[in-house]
């Protein structure tokens, strides 16, 4: 079963390689989807995987990278879509 989640993160997340390090993090995870910096000085992510990948992911996604100072994560279930790879637009 694969699941996806639409998050959008808040807080001190553009210019401190949140994105870069959400790819990552997606990768080793096995979670697809993209991260995609938002006019607003957020962050919207999408992931989509097995269900414990997923709610995996979406918990680090507020600890972010070193620089990140992350102070809300609001996150969706959307139907699944089939997604390959972890892209940062």
């Amino acid at each position: 079963m694969i699941i996806c989640k639409r998050c959008i993160v808040r807080g001190k997340v553009q210019g401190v390689f949140y994105r870069a390090t959400a790819q990552q993090q997606a990768l080793k995870s096995g979670v697809s989807g993209y991260a995609k910096n938002i006019f607003d000085g957020s962050v919207e992510v999408m992931a989509c995987g097995e269900p414990n990948a997923v709610e995996m992911f979406c918990a680090w996604l507020w600890q972010g990278p070193e620089l990140a100072e992350v102070n809300i994560v609001e996150c969706e279930s959307l139907i699944s879509e089939s997604a390959n790879g972890f892209l940062t637009l």
